[in-house]
């Protein structure tokens, strides 16, 4: 991998890190508790606690591609760098800007 490259994906892994924090924000606010006091029918609070389920889901999936981001970006001076974990091939430039956080190639994924 050149200079050039390492530069696009440092400056993708920076964007998604801010997009991930943002995500994480919006998602920590949606799963705020549902106060009984609110005056909402049952159906519409089931209907809420349901929104509620996803949300969370959304949420933690968000904190683990966070965990991932920021892992990827300690590492990202190391040698392996780049490197499929699995067969030990170079992982695509074109993969690495999709999903900078993979550490596998796409046969192996």
């Amino acid at each position: 991998m050149n200079k050039s490259e390492l530069e696009k994906i440092k400056h993708k892994i920076s964007l998604e890190l801010q997009n991930t924090i943002q995500s994480i924000r919006k998602y920590k606010k949606l799963t705020q508790p549902i106060s009984p006091e609110n005056a909402i029918g049952r159906v519409s609070r089931m209907d809420a606690i349901n929104n509620k389920s996803v949300v969370e889901a959304a949420l933690r999936k968000s904190e683990e591609k966070l965990k991932k981001l920021k892992m990827v970006k300690k590492n990202i001076s190391n040698k392996d760098f780049g490197i499929c974990i699995r067969c030990k091939t170079q992982i695509p430039i074109g993969r690495l800007m999709i999903i900078p956080e993979s550490t596998k190639c796409v046969n192996c994924a």
